[in-house]
């Protein structure tokens, strides 16, 4: 094993290392400062490969970057944020968000270690006491453990709907972060399950599959197979740990295949109870299938669910045919007895008395037998009538016959379709656009409501504009989001002010949401867009520098006309490799842009082949150098190579990565 990199070392010449995070034994987590953000600080996961061959070596890139890209996919704010993915020295690195925080693992040993020491006086306050002291470990409470399944469950929902398994939820793998006190999950496994993918000879299994020992359900560890609801077994298991400060094999009954958590949490409802056991079945078949499931299982008055029985035992073998048993029971069958013949009667007994019956049946009474089927058929017939009628008014809404049937049947039928559907009207966000001019600032304020809780400003910007906007009043908090939907930084998600450079042309969204736990607030919102500090292209929005050059260079890209939108690739260039032919289409409307990182030591050269479209290239440090087929860059970090044309048009380019 590679051993850990000194504190100091600078990697890529721009992820400057501060100390190790931790370590297992597949991979190794720092913490390091971005020297190309400003020394915003991230973590540096990086994947220790347990054979160093050819063959293994280059196996574990292939799906690292398959991994990478899987990483690359999920945005929430509840996730570390995945910036990048590189190769140095033969180690291959994941660079992720840095959350600050306690995992919940280390909060419990806090809490673990606030014992309360009793005295044995007796004068002294409190219980009676055996021996010299008494400790009094503290868990979790259960709102603390409710809230915490609260806001992770939507976390889940989101990655399980892209059909990601984190497979490894524990509470080391839970931070409570310290900006904003909400739960993050990290560690998705994807380090762990590379190694065990390539570490075992082809064709054969993995030695051992993700997930910790009792904290994942059993189809993960025995046959490395998982399931949303194998995640929803993991958080379960997180909880109950917290609730009562006890590891799962002490908790987990391995003969009848059980939790047997509660006498530990005393304190923990029913209903509280039979949601965690019903995540906790053995069976992936009886736990809950989707973490909205158990949300809806968590709301107030929601129904109680049925504990879940344990898996049956094996069936006893089979036992020797016996001859079927009648369980009917016995009745008398034959007709009623009729008096002796004097020859038959004992002349030493005297004769017996039957009394003849008083009333006679209904049944034996034919009139009330066609009386009873007369009025058995009205009723069907009125019956019949009146299904008819509802059925014909359900088809035809302009019958106004028979109102009491029209009125009863169809209410209960609206009334369950139709209850439902003012949730998500009423909670619609608010959107605004701003008509903010460069070098112009407007004010807006408002009030956020349990109605309408988000409030959207649309911006219009332009490439290389400063846009600032801050919010002066608590209570409120804001993200700005990218023409793509996504926030444009790490520092531009639930904060009071940010301000930037726009990386795009296009739409940009101020999104206002009230802080955790408040429901209603009132906001003041102040945006201000300044011209570039080094424009790259004449700005449409400063007529007053008529530069006599500016009629010499018609490109598209200096017309605010057409607002382009950005089709993006990421495209690994091997240093050394021929070179790679890069084929798409391009025009006024939709640029093609390929991402493409520069490692250190080595050189990037974009060359047009085919089609009558211009080049231009971002430096990491977002210069743009226009024109650009032919020319070499030496900067290491991630280029953005933008083709264009004033028409749609197909293109070749070659792209070579060298010394």
């Amino acid at each position: 094993m590679e051993p850990p990199i000194a504190a100091g070392t600078i990697l890529q010449n721009r992820y400057h290392l501060i100390r190790v995070l931790g370590q297992g034994g597949f991979g190794r987590t720092y913490l390091a400062e971005d020297q190309g953000r400003f020394n915003e600080r991230c973590a540096l996961k990086e994947l220790i490969p347990p054979q160093t061959g050819a063959f293994e070596l280059n196996k574990s890139k292939e799906l690292f970057q398959r991994e990478a890209e899987t990483l690359y996919k999920i945005n929430h704010p509840q996730i570390p944020q995945f910036r990048e993915n590189f190769e140095q020295d033969g180690r291959l690195f994941l660079v992720q968000d840095y959350v600050e925080g306690k995992t919940y693992r280390e909060l419990l040993n806090d809490r673990k270690a606030q014992t309360v020491i009793q005295s044995t006086d007796p004068n002294a306050p409190g219980p009676a006491l055996q021996g010299n002291a008494v400790t009094d470990n503290r868990t979790f409470s259960e709102a603390e453990v409710r809230q915490m399944l609260l806001h992770l469950l939507p976390v889940l929902d989101h990655i399980h709907s892209k059909n990601i398994i984190h497979r490894d939820i524990t509470p080391d793998n839970i931070i409570l972060r310290k900006s904003d006190a909400l739960p993050v999950l990290i560690d998705f496994g994807v380090v762990k399950e590379l190694a065990t993918r390539f570490m075992a000879p082809a064709g054969t299994a993995p030695l051992t599959t993700v997930g910790k020992v009792g904290y994942a359900p059993s189809e993960q560890l025995q046959t490395g197979r998982a399931y949303a609801s194998s995640d929803l077994y993991s958080l379960a298991a997180t909880a109950v740990v917290l609730l009562t400060g006890k590891e799962p094999q002490s908790l987990f009954d391995d003969n009848a295949l059980t939790w047997n958590w509660r006498r530990w949490a005393m304190n923990v409802t029913d209903d509280f109870a039979n949601v965690l056991n019903r995540m906790l079945a053995y069976r992936p078949g009886d736990r809950y299938q989707s973490a909205m499931e158990v949300m809806q299982a968590l709301q107030p008055g929601a129904a109680t669910p049925q504990p879940i029985a344990p898996p049956p035992p094996p069936p006893p073998p089979p036992q020797p045919q016996q001859p079927p048993v009648s369980n009917v029971a016995t009745v008398a069958v034959g007709r009623r007895p009729e008096p002796e013949s004097a020859s038959h009667r004992n002349p030493g007994r005297p004769d017996p008395v039957v009394p003849e019956p008083n009333e006679r049946s209904l049944w034996d009474n034919p009139w009330a037998v066609v009386g009873i089927g007369t009025g058995l058929a009205l009723l069907a017939g009125l019956g019949s009538w009146a299904i008819f009628s509802s059925l014909r008014n359900a088809q035809d809404p302009g019958v106004t016959e028979s109102p009491p049937i029209v009125t009863e049947t169809p209410v209960p039928t609206v009334t369950d379709t139709e209850t439902p559907t003012p949730t998500p009207t009423e909670t619609t966000p608010y959107s605004r656009r701003l008509d903010l001019a460069s070098g112009q600032t407007i004010t807006e304020s408002g009030s956020l409501t349990a109605a309408n809780p988000t409030v959207n400003y649309l911006v219009r910007g332009q490439q290389d504009q400063r846009l600032s906007a801050t919010i002066p009043v608590e209570g409120v908090l804001m993200s700005v989001l990218g023409p793509d939907g996504r926030p444009v930084g790490n520092r531009a998600r639930r904060v009071q002010q940010w301000e930037g450079t726009l990386p795009f042309t296009g739409d940009y969204t101020i999104q206002l949401s009230p802080v955790q736990g408040l429901s209603e607030a009132d906001y003041r919102l102040v945006v201000s867009l300044a011209a570039p500090t080094v424009p790259a292209s004449p700005s449409p929005t400063v007529p007053a520098s008529p530069s006599p050059t500016v009629p010499t260079s018609p490109s598209p890209t200096t017309s605010p006309t057409p607002t382009p939108q950005y089709d993006e690739e990421r495209v690994n260039i091997q240093a050394g490799t021929p070179s790679l032919e890069l084929l798409g289409q391009t025009g006024p409307q939709r640029v093609k842009r390929y991402l493409i990182r520069v490692p250190e030591g080595q050189a990037l050269t974009v060359n047009v082949q085919e089609g009558g479209v211009n080049v231009n290239v971002r430096f990491p440090n977002g210069h743009v150098e226009r024109n650009a087929s032919g020319l070499q860059f030496v900067t290491p970090g991630e280029y953005a190579i933008d083709v264009i044309s004033p028409e749609r048009t197909n293109f070749v380019l070659q792209a070579t990565l060298g010394k």
